[in-house]
Order: C-alpha cells, then structure tokens, then sequence
C-alpha cells in the first residue's frame, strides 16, 4: 500500500495497528475536516460526537502531534493536521481506484459523486435524474451543482459535468447524450400586441430575450436557408445569464425567445407559448456528459453517464 512510503510525522505507537486500521483512520480525518468539524463529520459516519471525537485523540496520540485547535465553535487545523490531510487525500483517492478496478465490472456504485450543471437543465431536468439514479445505488452520496457562469471542464472538483458544446479540454471524455432543437417562441399576449414574425429579418423590430455569458450577450440567432447559414442579430431589453429567467419573461409576454425544445415542450403543449417561425430551422445545441479519462473508468462515474445516455439519448428534433 503507497501509505508506507509517505511518513507524516515519527510514528509513536503502543500497539500492533494494521492498514485497514490507518485507512480508517485517515478516512474519519478527511470526514471531519470536509464536513467543518466532529458534530458534523459524526453524523456523516452514522457515529456520536464523542466516539468520533475519542478517534481523533487516539491518532493524535499515535502520531504525537496536535492536528487541530478546536472549540465548540471553531475547528482550526495545525501545520501538521494540514499536512496529513493533503497526504491523507491522495492516499484515499488511491484506495478508492483500487476497489473501482476490482470492482469495474460490477454494477456497484458508492462513495461521493459531484455532477456539474447549466442552472436551467440542472432544474428542470438533472435533478429528477439524479434522484433516481441515487435510488438506484443507495450506497452513493451525490452532489449536484449548478452554474450558469460557463461551466468548463471540470469546476470545483466534478466527476461528471453536463454541458452543451464539447469542451476545450481535449484530454477530456466526452459523449453526447442529446440534441435539442432551438425554437423562437412568445407568449400569446405578446403575439397579439406586436404581431407574428413572417421571416428570421422580421426578428430585428421585436423585442428579443437575449442570454448573457462572460460580460456579454450572446448571439446571433442562427436559422438554416437554402443557401445556408443565416445569422440574425436581434436586439432586445431584457437579456439574463440564466436561462429559466429568459423563459419566464417570454410566459410573462415580454418579448420572444430562443430556447431548447426541452425546455419548453410542456408550455407550447399548453399553450402558454407559441412557436414561431417553424419553417425556419435553427442551429441545434448537443448536450454532453464530459469526465476525466480512466483505466478503469470508476463504476459511480460509468454507470451515471450510461444511465443518462439511456435517459437523454433521444433526439428531440420532433417537439
């Protein structure tokens, strides 16, 4: 085990201890500095503050050192408790790789899994897969997170991010799991103030949604003609980084939108929008599931993009 080879400070021990033992021990170490101190970490290990405390003392005996400052409010660490919790990650990360080798060709899940997402897909969608995919493997603990800042690669220690548009990352894995046409839709009420639009130029008198990235508004809107590409760069009031807010000013009647067909199949189906312009195709956007390469892949992350493949891979080009 690679635990030998990385000595944190002169061992000083009474009795016979096995690795499992220093395992265990270095996993109720990352449990309580992750989770902000022993209250927390006690109810994460399904223990008592007391027992857990008891542990660390024990370590901190064996070890020789103070690990943290601690009071009933504040859990500091010391030089030394830093230190062993940066060698105490990569060494469980090790561990875990090698049960995820041994156990690649199972269909056991476990452990933390921390999954990237656009705010509005994460909302709308994600979250619902996610929570059958948690009861599918009960022995997982997943982390959802959301952005709409522009999420890139890897953000905030992901094991799986869904983004639209392959990542610059080309040592990134990467696989579609979906493409979603991109509708021009309003409100009704909108409609019948400002009229329909015949054409993709006829876009430039109305007020337009626009969705805002990196310090600027997207855009053109991008509609297929028989001589090609045609880009239309409409202009409007309203423009937020957050795609849910976009589809709610449209519900609300104040102005058109582009969205994804996923993302308002359920109000055109109402009525509570209308779709515009449906003899002008737009550019699609392809959704990817992207993770970190592997030999193995670990089962939490394989199994999680499978399933998502299965439950997005749909083309949904006939909404």
């Amino acid at each position: 085990m690679p635990f030998d080879t990385c000595t944190v400070v002169p061992r000083q021990t009474t009795r016979q201890e096995t690795t499992l033992d220093s395992i265990s021990e270095l996993e109720l170490f990352q449990a309580i500095v992750e989770r902000g101190g022993i209250s927390h970490a006690a109810v994460a290990l399904h223990s008592s503050p007391a027992a857990v405390s008891r542990r660390l003392r024990q370590l901190e005996t064996r070890l020789g050192v103070s690990l943290a400052n601690r009071s009933t409010r504040r859990f500091d660490l010391t030089d030394e408790g830093r230190l062993l919790y940066e060698r105490a990650a990569a060494i469980l990360e090790s561990v875990r790789d090698v049960e995820s080798e041994v156990s690649s060709r199972g269909t056991v899940a476990r452990g933390l899994l921390r999954v990237g997402a656009p705010s509005d897909l994460g909302r709308r969608q994600l979250s619902t897969l996610l929570a059958q995919f948690a009861r599918l493997h009960p022995g997982l603990e997943i982390t959802l997170l959301l952005s709409d800042a522009g999420i890139e690669n890897m953000p905030d220690g992901c094991d799986v991010v869904l983004r639209f548009g392959l990542p610059s990352d080309e040592g990134m894995v990467a696989r579609k799991v979906a493409t979603s046409e991109m509708l021009i839709v309003a409100a009704p009420s909108y409609l019948e103030r400002h009229g329909h639009p015949a054409t993709p130029e006829d876009l430039s008198t109305h007020n337009c949604l626009r969705l805002f990235r990196r310090h600027r508004v997207l855009g053109p809107w991008r509609f297929l003609q028989q001589s090609g590409w045609l880009d239309v760069h409409v202009k409007g009031t309203l423009a937020s980084a957050d795609g849910a807010v976009l589809r709610e000013w449209a519900l609300a009647g104040e102005g058109v939108s582009c969205e994804a067909a996923w993302d308002v199949a359920e109000d055109l189906a109402a009525g509570r929008l209308v779709r515009l312009l449906s003899s002008h195709p737009m550019q699609g956007i392809e959704l990817y599931v992207v993770f970190a390469p592997g030999n193995p892949v670990p089962p939490r992350i394989r199994l999680l993009v499978d399933f998502l493949t299965r439950e997005f891979g749909h083309d949904l080009r006939q909404i």
